[in-house]
């Protein structure tokens, strides 16, 4: 379970907003529950280091070519 780090209480100001004091992330994903609760959850504009689902799925047929022996013919880079 998640613990607190940090517990203080925010008012809104005029144009009902509220301040974040020390914030580790720029954007966040807010969920306003029906009794009032406020959820923010941190969010980045990309997922970073993502690889997609058909880029894991050519790898792992190409490790299973290797294994199993089916490779290519070698690439002669001495002229590089």
């Amino acid at each position: 379970m998640n613990t607190s780090v940090r517990e203080y209480d925010a008012k809104l100001d005029s144009k009902k907003r509220i301040t974040l004091r020390g914030c580790i992330f720029e954007y966040y994903h807010v969920k306003e529950k029906e009794d009032g609760t406020i959820l923010l959850e941190p969010r980045e504009l990309r997922e970073p280091f993502r690889i997609s689902e058909n880029t894991l799925h050519m790898m792992d047929t190409a490790v299973e070519n290797i294994k199993d022996g089916i490779t290519s013919d070698e690439i002669d880079l001495s002229e590089f």
